[in-house]
């Protein structure tokens, strides 16, 4: 296999010399020397140097230990995925995937200490070709002398593009480097098929309130004091930090600089912090794990979830054209013929929100998602369309019967081109009953009404109707 550098990776046994292209201390023959290059430090043998005044808090506070790590017990706890891995002595290649703040970057570190490799750590944001290189073929030196694998953290991983991403492949295959790379993108849409196949995906959750308070009191104890908050304070600097464990140490560094005796209100906080920033993104895995929120909570009927998601996309920055769009698209799709006000309704928001402008235009698709959120549901229209673009498809380029062909010359009128048509408006009910369907293609039933809202009329009707088709049949 070929590998990202243009050349095939040659596995050497434990104790054999690095080959000539390999890089060696200068003045060195010898694997020990070709150890001190460079060599990565394993977690458990960091050297806790007297936190300096710049150490933010966030490193300072930094677990030691995997069972110190907060929030994420689905991974750490004594039934965790990662604490059976460990147990079995075997740990995989991982894909991390949590947003920011979560642990990520502090599990690989313990990781690797735990299970006896080698850490290493690069970052796709500021890495090249060249730094992979580099990182592979010291983790390999590493491996020949000692027979000791190397853990490869690789942060923000989804920024390599696929070439780089094949890269890894016959190094992670061999055993070179165990790789843990971090991820806040959806790893099925980011990263290649084949590392993903090679990889565990592990889901890191956002902290939880509890894990957050947990935080803070550890915070507290590491300054030597408690925060200057009442309780409706403290609770609403935990909401304030949305789940990022690092930003709510990022807020406490900034209370603890203070330097105030004064007890500090949500008000007093909202004016001396900032929230953070939600989390989205109007072209990646959030935007559309939003507008499914929304769109679910509308099927479902359910107006306060439709209007709360409606609003996080708002915040978040989404352009309201587009949930206008959406709003109009599923009148259509999930509303149809059991409200027929619903989609010219929300095509009616869709117009006041481009005449209005943001944000008096907002409001007019609010009463749009509540409308369709409170409207009667029926896909019955959506599912004839789709039924009856397979029929078109199956039943090729089939004439329609002639009675019902217009015979605009003398020719048409000789063969047949409108013989036998009855004018409905003529007919009792303005109903005929006649065939519209290819000679010789049996009727298909595609729309099915339901009996909810105005379909249900349409419903009788339509039953009545088939009643007296059937009579005309021989």
């Amino acid at each position: 296999m070929t590998d990202l550098f243009g050349g095939a990776p040659v596995g050497r046994s434990p104790g054999t010399q690095p080959t000539s292209g390999q890089s060696q201390v200068r003045g060195s023959s010898g694997p020990p020397d070709t150890l001190r290059q460079n060599r990565p430090i394993e977690a458990p043998q960091v050297a806790r140097r007297p936190p300096s005044r710049t150490q933010p808090l966030a490193d300072r506070l930094r677990p030691k230990r995997l069972e110190d790590v907060r929030g994420q017990d689905h991974l750490l706890g004594p039934e965790g995925t990662l604490t059976r891995m460990l147990a079995r002595g075997t740990l995989s290649s991982l894909i991390l995937w949590g947003g920011p703040g979560c642990g990520k970057t502090t599990i690989a570190r313990l990781l690797a200490g735990r299970a006896g490799l080698f850490y290493s750590q690069i970052s796709a944001v500021f890495s090249g070709v060249a730094d992979l290189r580099r990182a592979f073929e010291e983790a390999d030196q590493k491996q020949a002398a000692t027979g000791k694998g190397t853990l490869l953290f690789v942060d923000e991983i989804h920024r390599f593009n696929r070439a780089q991403q094949d890269g890894f492949l016959p190094y992670v295959e061999r055993g070179t480097v165990v790789l843990v790379g971090a991820t806040t993108e959806n790893p099925s849409f980011a990263l290649n098929a084949a590392l993903l196949s090679r990889c565990q995906v592990l889901v890191l959750n956002r902290l939880d309130d509890a894990s957050l308070e947990s935080l803070l009191e550890h915070a507290e104890e590491e300054v030597g004091r408690p925060l200057p908050l009442d309780p409706e304070a403290r609770a609403s600097l935990r909401a304030m930090a949305d789940g990022d464990g690092r930003y709510l140490l990022n807020m406490v560094e900034q209370l603890v600089a203070l330097d105030s005796s004064k007890v500090l209100t949500p008000r007093d906080l909202a004016a001396i912090l900032s929230r953070r920033a939600i989390l989205y993104d109007r072209d990646r895995e959030e935007h559309y794990n939003l507008i499914s929120a929304l769109h679910k909570s509308l099927r479902g009927s359910d107006p306060d979830a439709a209007l709360y998601w409606f609003a996080r996309m708002l915040e978040g920055g989404e352009d309201p054209r587009y949930i206008a769009r959406r709003l109009t698209r599923f009148a259509a799709e999930d509303v149809g013929q059991a409200d027929p006000s619903a989609l010219p309704m929300a095509v009616a928001g869709w117009q006041t929100y481009e005449r209005l402008g943001s944000p008096e235009g907002e409001l007019a698709l609010a009463q749009v998602v509540v409308h369709l959120a409170t409207a009667p549901k029926s896909n019955a229209v959506y599912t004839a369309y789709k039924a009856a673009r397979a029929l078109a498809r199956d039943t090729g380029s089939l004439m329609p019967p002639s009675h019902i062909l217009n015979a605009p010359t003398a020719l048409m009128k000789d063969i047949g081109y409108g013989q036998g048509y009855e004018y409905d408006h003529d007919s009792e009910d303005a109903f005929s009953g006649q065939n519209y369907f290819p000679d010789g293609m049996p009727r298909a039933s595609l729309y099915h009404p339901t009996d909810r809202g105005h379909e249900g009329r349409i419903r009788k009707l339509l039953d009545m109707r088939a009643a007296k088709r059937a009579s005309r049949e021989p």
